[in-house]
């Protein structure tokens, strides 16, 4: 496993927006970060500063902190013609290098100086993406690519601080990356076996499980 770094971190607060070319309607969003420097205190829901507005989908133990994999910002800002695209621009917490989708798996433990994380589910990209960005497409361009990152939840508190050597500590499930993860939810492929695994994965996110039990065990009674 390659070094990885955490090249940047990125906070911010839910807040009402107003009409836009996408919709007449205001929205309200926690997806606009910025740019944070120094220590942060990342806890059990979320790192200091920072906030969802929707939390049914977002935020919350499970869902402490979203990450997304530097190695993809090159390409969007080719695509969207948006040259100066900043991290954070896909509303994540932690943009990394070197990790990806392809690369972390559900599960796996990571050591970021002395606080600990675990990848808990990926990223579903929302509508908000699309509006933060003014581009009614980027939202099915996300999903399309399966490059919505990934979130975790915080099994050490502690400070994180941009800069920082990301390791991995533990790899519990190498046969469920979170790209095949994702697809599986989206059903773009077919694994009776690795959704019966998923169901009852305590790594996962319970919302995640919830739906592959469904599927898994649909109809046969307890």
């Amino acid at each position: 496993m390659p070094t990885s770094t955490l090249l940047s971190i990125q906070v911010g607060k839910p807040a009402t927006r107003s009409a836009d070319n996408i919709s007449d309607k205001e929205w309200s969003s926690g997806i606009f970060k910025a740019p944070v420097s120094g220590r942060v205190w990342l806890g059990k829901t979320n790192l200091a500063g920072d906030g969802q507005a929707g939390l049914k989908n977002h935020g919350g133990p499970e869902r402490a902190a979203l990450a997304y994999g530097a190695s993809h910002y090159p390409a969007w800002r080719e695509k969207l013609a948006i040259p100066e695209l900043p991290y954070g621009a896909f509303g994540e917490n932690f943009t990394v290098s070197e990790l990806t989708e392809e690369t972390v798996c559900i599960g796996d433990i990571y050591q970021i100086g002395d606080v600990r994380i675990q990848v808990t589910q990926p990223r579903y990209p929302c509508w908000k993406l699309a509006r933060r960005w003014g581009l009614k497409e980027l939202t099915n361009m996300v999903l399309e690519k399966a490059q919505g990152g990934w979130y975790n939840r915080v099994l050490t508190e502690g400070y994180v601080e941009a800069g920082t050597s990301i390791t991995l500590v533990e790899r519990p499930y190498p046969q469920h990356p979170v790209v095949r993860v994702f697809a599986l939810m989206c059903e773009w492929i077919e694994d009776d076996e690795a959704t019966a695994e998923l169901a009852t994965m305590e790594a996962l996110s319970i919302g995640w499980r919830r739906v592959f039990y469904g599927r898994a065990f649909a109809g046969i009674e307890e």
